[in-house]
């Protein structure tokens, strides 16, 4: 599928971008992997760092159509992963969260579209199911403008992937506990109560990967995925470093939720369990609006949604066993 194609990552400095390169960088996969990002300083860190010539990069922003239009130039697939992440920093400025995250995906899909790309896969999070702060809304309607554009666009097939905390990624909260035991300072927390899906970054490529190979226009693919507490983690940590620095509570942050939902029930009714995987199919309904008011759906209140409060639980034990694994706490452990 991917041989002597051309993959364009955007946000390719990131997390994501990374594990992606790590998985085909050094493989027959793909004859070029172009880098779109705004990041001067980090292109040019991993340009120095892996020195491969498969590597191209793109300075540009996904808000400034004419930047990604002029990247897509000659590329076959789209991996979409440029967003504002952060949920404190998207509550105090919800309108760059809008500009990023919806009109940038409008842009990314509109580009593609005049170029012919084969497929396009936008990356969403567990913040966009029953949003409450700015980043998942906009995330939310990220997910509508990649179904909306789905329906109409005859070349390119467009479609989304859905998925809960990638475990030490950038500025997520396990390199924070990991700093925070080498500075020999408290570990901060916000809730202990507080629930989180746990998945790899490897999980996120395979994610995003199974969506490339089974998905249709305006697919929704979500990955099954464990839970812990946030308690239970930092305990977790604590006790792989053998620390004992204090655990400090410092309440909940702005636009934070004591669960994450994966799958809403409006989108459970309809998914296909794929084994590991949900994949939910587009709304096909169209303005014939006595499908939307005449004709409900009475199923739905008994279907439950899909929440980091009722998946698969990890105890303090299954939390040390599944992030062991990371290189990164392997690196502190060391």
């Amino acid at each position: 599928m991917f041989k002597n194609k051309t993959l364009l990552i955007t946000g390719g400095t990131g997390s994501f971008g990374n594990a992606v390169l790590n998985r085909f960088l050094h493989t027959d996969h793909f004859k070029e992997i172009r880098i779109f990002s705004r990041d001067e300083k980090k292109q040019d860190d991993m340009r120095t760092a892996l020195q491969n010539d498969k590597l191209k990069f793109y300075i540009g922003d996904v808000r400034n159509y004419d930047s990604i239009e002029r990247a897509m130039r000659g590329v076959d697939y789209v991996f979409h992963a440029a967003a504002l992440k952060q949920v404190p920093s998207c509550e105090f400025f919800p309108i760059e969260a809008t500009r990023t995250n919806v009109f940038g995906t409008q842009n990314v899909i509109d580009a593609a579209d005049v170029n012919n790309v084969a497929k396009v896969i936008c990356l969403s999070t567990d913040k966009a199911a029953y949003p409450i702060n700015a980043m998942g809304i906009s995330k939310a309607l990220m997910e509508k403008v990649a179904v909306a554009a789905s329906r109409n666009l005859k070349s390119t097939t467009v479609c989304l992937t859905r998925y809960g905390n990638v475990m030490a990624s950038r500025g997520s909260v396990i390199p924070l506990f990991l700093n925070q035991i080498k500075q020999n300072q408290p570990i901060t927390i916000t809730d202990p109560n507080m629930t989180r899906f746990l998945m790899s970054l490897e999980e996120a490529v395979e994610l995003v990967l199974f969506a490339f190979e089974n998905g249709n226009a305006g697919d929704l693919f979500v990955n099954k995925a464990p839970a812990a507490t946030i308690g239970d983690l930092a305990i977790a940590i604590k006790q792989l470093c053998k620390s004992d620095n204090e655990i400090k509570i410092i309440g909940t942050r702005h636009g934070e939720k004591l669960y994450e939902t994966l799958c809403t029930r409006e989108e459970m009714i309809k998914a296909e369990d794929m084994g590991s995987f949900y994949r939910i199919p587009a709304d096909n309904r169209d303005l014939n609006y006595a499908q939307y008011y005449s004709e409900g759906e009475a199923a739905i209140a008994t279907i439950e949604d899909y929440n980091s409060h009722n998946t698969n639980r990890l105890d303090v034990a299954g939390v040390k066993a599944l992030i062991q694994q990371l290189p990164e706490v392997k690196e502190a452990l060391s």
